[in-house]
């Protein structure tokens, strides 16, 4: 993760914090909770409360997250993105879903200012137009959570629906095959 030597303070500090021990937890394959019983590195410290109770929260709703995230972000799987615009997207969509006390716009903006800091030149504009949409919908009064879960659920019927369907054709052209004797409807007698 870059940092373009950035200082932050406060909230946007907590939320560079959050995004670092995310960042560090994914890299190394381990949740939050266990970056923060070992050794953890922040480019500003010490840790900030606020940021620590993001970055354990976006990390128990991983799932939820990234499913949000996969209904909304349509050219990209979560997997293939960036690591920095996929854990400042499960930190900004855990903000906004669940701190009441911080406007949404503040989130999306505050998301936008760490892209620039610690993205590439593409995930700014990314991360804005993911977030942008999310908060679309949520004014509009849709449960994202309850929608990606939806989509995610319709997808997975979906692919075992076309994982099906090569495995009963091979079936069906085997079985006409053991139908027709050998020479069958080839004017043979």
């Amino acid at each position: 993760m870059s940092n373009k030597h950035h200082h932050f303070g406060g909230r946007t500090l907590a939320r560079a914090q959050a995004l670092q021990l995310l960042f560090q937890a994914e890299a190394t394959d381990r949740t939050v909770y266990e970056v923060l019983e070992g050794d953890y590195a922040l480019s500003q410290g010490p840790l900030d409360p606020f940021g620590e109770m993001l970055a354990r929260g976006a990390d128990d709703m991983r799932h939820e997250l990234d499913a949000v995230i996969s209904a909304t972000s349509s050219n990209w799987s979560v997997s293939r993105m960036p690591s920095v615009d996929r854990n400042l997207l499960r930190l900004a969509l855990y903000e906004m879903l669940e701190v009441d006390e911080v406007a949404i716009a503040v989130t999306i903006d505050e998301s936008v200012e760490l892209a620039k800091a610690f993205g590439s030149d593409e995930s700014p504009k990314f991360i804005n137009g993911v977030l942008g949409r999310v908060a679309s919908k949520m004014d509009k009064g849709v449960d994202v959570v309850a929608e990606a879960k939806r989509l995610e659920a319709e997808r997975a019927a979906e692919e075992d629906a076309e994982d099906d369907e090569p495995e009963d054709a091979e079936v069906a052209e085997s079985e006409d095959a053991e139908a027709e004797p050998d020479g069958a409807g080839l004017g043979e007698e």
